[in-house]
């Protein structure tokens, strides 16, 4: 019912829309930058920030080559071109992951060593730095959603109690889509964490 009022006041239905969607990217990138984050075990998405020198452009690596998770503590790159080993090899080295690619000539295999504690604390830091940006982004539409409600008000497209409730509204969205990122991470670090 609540998500109905506000996209069902004229004035306000393109606002809404645009909050909506711009806080479903943000979630979206946050779940992104939780898949990339290493646990103890291999994930592919943990070389999705790989950028590689192909052909004088800087391409993803997921583009030119197949990226595998075959066992929990090795992932195996397989380029399509294996003109292009070498190259991807200096990317996962130096794309500041600590990896170690070894390059057999036609397959790239990285290993995934176990995570010490620290490192294991450094990540849980990274995550909760990674969880606060993506609020303060959230919180930032909210900003910009009660701007626009206050400038239809301004501008008499809406009624008094159509801005309170757009606002009631915009808040409440705002905490949900929060509370999805603080489950994410909290699941994340819960993951991270483990033995």
């Amino acid at each position: 019912m609540a998500q109905a009022t506000m996209a069902a006041i004229p004035g306000l239905k393109e606002t809404y829309i645009q909050l909506k969607t711009r806080m479903d990217k943000a979630v979206e990138d946050f779940r992104k930058a939780m898949a990339a984050t290493r646990t103890g075990r291999a994930s592919v998405h943990m070389l999705d920030s790989v950028n590689v020198e192909y052909y004088g452009s800087q391409m993803p690596l997921n583009q030119i080559a197949q990226v595998h998770a075959p066992e929990a503590q090795l992932i195996t790159v397989q380029p399509f071109d294996s003109s292009s080993l070498g190259a991807i090899e200096k990317a996962i080295r130096t794309g500041d992951l600590g990896l170690n690619p070894m390059n057999d000539g036609k397959i790239i295999r990285v290993p995934i060593p176990a995570l010490t504690e620290e490192r294991r604390k450094d990540m849980v830091k990274h995550l909760h730095k990674v969880l606060e940006e993506h609020r303060t982004a959230v919180r930032n539409i909210r900003r910009d959603g009660n701007d626009a409600i206050k400038k239809a008000m301004k501008d008499k497209k809406i009624t008094e109690d159509d801005e309170k409730r757009a606002m009631e509204e915009i808040q409440k969205l705002t905490d949900d889509e929060i509370k999805k990122m603080e489950e994410m991470s909290k699941a994340k670090e819960k993951e991270v964490m483990e033995i």
